[in-house]
């Protein structure tokens, strides 16, 4: 399977000048190919492909006077714009079409200077040393967090709104299977408390928008009264662009350190279906809600438990697992966001909302097929009903699909 791993680029003076010169002409070539296709497209023509792009807006290009500046960069980041555009207008046609599953996509958009930027290098335009060396950019120095599994096949050069530099590599690496635990758990996301899990533990999030906001509000404030174009917006800009990207480090942070040591510790997960899109329709809780970071946690988790051996289950959202007793399965009807603790009519349990949700999410994701294909093996200690124990898995018989 491939992964991204991502490094910082620290590029002196020099560097930084032919990286934003580079930068430049890919923003020019993809622009000028996406005004050709949407003038083919107005006037009914068919798509000319990426063959013919790549000849016209970078081979023909180079001879006019208006872009012959296009040859003071590598061919490579240019041509990879163009592959770029092409694959996003074929992914725009088999939206049209319904060939392609999920919401529809829109045609791909101009791109803008003060936007982050990126340029993709092939094998052919980079070498991996102690620095990093790109095609007529020259050996820039790289941060080396972690050491790469194996040779990478491309890497994205990327320069962000905060004006930081990284390197985002994509390298095959090898499934690592992790020992079996049997030992699997129901996370109930919230709030007020990021996540409760059935033994009754409730993980905080650190919430940085909420943390920031003050400051957030402070340079905003500053930024709406600076006059355009001037050089203080520009620092204004890029002071705001520096506290946005430290609030999304600080979550991204949380969200990986929390889904790791769950997969680690745990041979199965079950969550919840959340409709985040629609929850962020309602103006009270929308930045709340933004600010955990949600969607991104499931996404982390399911995409460790394919590389180390584990287990997702995701439950439907239509689950009334904040109505029903964990202890005896009783309904007791829906309640109020206000009611964090009730007690059970039936049999007259005490339950804490949120746990009681995990612990009913734990058993109805004991009943769902796995996201990834595999069946956990402990999944008869999950179920009232007896489960047939010749039906289940042996822990040698388990791998990850690709």
């Amino acid at each position: 399977m491939k992964q991204r791993f991502r490094y910082r680029l620290y590029p002196n003076e020099g560097q930084a000048q032919r990286l934003a010169q580079m930068f430049g002409c890919t923003r020019v070539v993809w622009n000028d190919a996406l005004a050709e296709c949407q003038r083919l497209y107005s006037q009914g023509e068919k798509y000319p492909g990426f063959a013919v792009l790549a000849k016209q807006m970078i081979t023909a290009a180079k001879r006019t006077t208006e872009r012959v500046w296009l040859a003071d960069v590598s061919v490579v980041p240019l041509q990879q714009s163009v592959r770029n555009l092409d694959v996003a207008f074929r992914n725009f046609f088999n939206s049209v079409t319904g060939k392609r599953k999920g919401p529809k996509i829109r045609m791909p958009r101009f791109k803008k200077r003060s936007n982050a930027q990126s340029a993709e290098f092939t094998q052919r335009g980079f070498k991996v040393e102690q620095k990093l060396y790109l095609a007529k950019v020259g050996h820039i120095k790289v941060q080396w967090s972690r050491e790469l599994p194996s040779e990478p096949s491309s890497v994205t050069v990327i320069k962000d709104a905060a004006g930081r530099y990284f390197a985002s590599f994509v390298v095959e690496v090898e499934s690592k299977l992790l020992p079996w635990i049997d030992k699997a758990i129901g996370v109930d996301l919230g709030i007020t408390t990021f996540a409760t899990l059935d033994d009754g533990t409730k993980i905080d999030a650190p919430k940085p928008l909420k943390r920031y906001l003050k400051k957030l509000a402070r340079l905003q404030r500053r930024l709406a009264h600076c006059e355009k174009g001037s050089n203080r917006r520009k620092r204004a800009v890029l002071a705001v662009a520096k506290v946005h990207a430290r609030i999304k480090d600080i979550r991204t942070d949380f969200l990986h350190k929390w889904s790791t040591k769950l997969i680690r510790e745990n041979q199965s997960i079950s969550l919840e279906d959340l409709n985040v899109s629609g929850m962020l329709r309602n103006h009270c809780l929308a930045k709340a809600i933004s600010d955990l970071g949600w969607r991104t946690f499931r996404t982390m988790l399911e995409a460790k438990a394919e590389m180390y051996g584990r287990d997702v289950q995701v439950i439907s959202r239509w689950e009334p697992t904040s109505q029903i007793c964990s202890d005896c399965g009783h309904r007791g009807g829906r309640k109020k966001l206000s009611v964090r603790e009730w007690q059970c009519l039936n049999c007259g349990s005490l339950h804490d909302r949120d746990v009681n949700a995990a612990k009913n999410i734990k058993v109805a994701g004991g009943q769902s097929e796995p996201q990834n294909g595999r069946r956990r093996a402990d999944k008869s200690s999950l179920l009232a009903q007896p489960v047939d124990a010749s039906s289940q898995p042996k822990e040698t018989q388990l791998s990850l699909c690709f």
